[in-house]
């Protein structure tokens, strides 16, 4: 129970100030409207740090699908555990994304811009192209988890003080590559607010995209399996 809490938690904060900066910058009549990829890359940056920070000490802060299963392959979390860690990830970025939405609400009434809307809660490539939007996640996750394997240590358990690395190689990942999809790099993190897009009842809203939303799951969880594989070669 530990587990699932307190992954919901960091990630419900982790989406909370994430996709929070991306309402701020891209919806009609804020205070941020139209600052730009800079103020959302350190918006992004911030989030997870914050995640991190919060729920190291309890979870283990995986806060993304692709470093559990990373993890778990490499046998550091148990398989058992898998389940709680995932839903709990899951129950956050839903958690996060209602609360972005209560907080922008009238915001949202006044933007007319259907794709800005969406694009609050879940990811869309600049230039559509199955084949190179996935590559381009496999490659931002394989950075992303990569990175942090060797963040954490010989332990392969994210703690509190590894919160700044971690959130400087998410800037860099989003600075670097985030420019073709928006870098998803974790399953949770889209597809969770991807389905309160769906659900909640915002004006002039578009639909929500489902044909692209499997690329932002199987792109991170193939680009986290090979950096645990590529790992564990070393």
């Amino acid at each position: 129970m530990q587990i699932f809490l307190f992954e919901m938690i960091g990630m419900a904060f982790l989406i909370l100030l994430g996709n929070g900066v991306v309402a701020n910058v891209v919806l009609s009549n804020t205070k941020g409207q139209n600052s730009g990829w800079i103020v959302i890359t350190f918006g992004w940056a911030i989030a997870v740090f914050a995640g991190v920070y919060i729920s190291a000490a309890k979870s283990g802060a995986n806060l993304n699908p692709a470093v559990t299963l990373a993890f778990a392959v490499l046998e550091r979390t148990p398989w058992s555990d898998v389940p709680a860690f995932i839903a709990g990830q899951f129950a956050g970025a839903m958690v996060g994304s209602l609360l972005v939405w209560l907080s922008y609400k009238k915001h949202f009434d006044l933007t007319e811009d259907a794709d800005a809307k969406m694009a609050v809660f879940c990811n869309s490539p600049a230039i559509p192209n199955i084949p190179f939007n996935l590559i381009t996640e496999v490659i931002g996750t394989f950075a992303l988890v990569f990175g942090v394997l060797f963040i954490t240590g010989a332990e392969i358990k994210l703690g509190s003080l590894d919160a700044l690395p971690v959130a400087l190689l998410v800037l860099g990942i989003g600075l670097s590559l985030g420019g073709p999809t928006g870098y998803a790099i974790n399953p949770a993190r889209d597809l969770g607010p991807r389905i309160m897009h769906f659900l909640l009842p915002i004006p002039g809203k578009r639909d929500s995209n489902w044909g692209y939303s499997w690329i932002p799951v199987l792109g991170p969880l193939t680009g986290g399996m090979l950096a645990a594989l590529v790992f564990k070669l070393l």
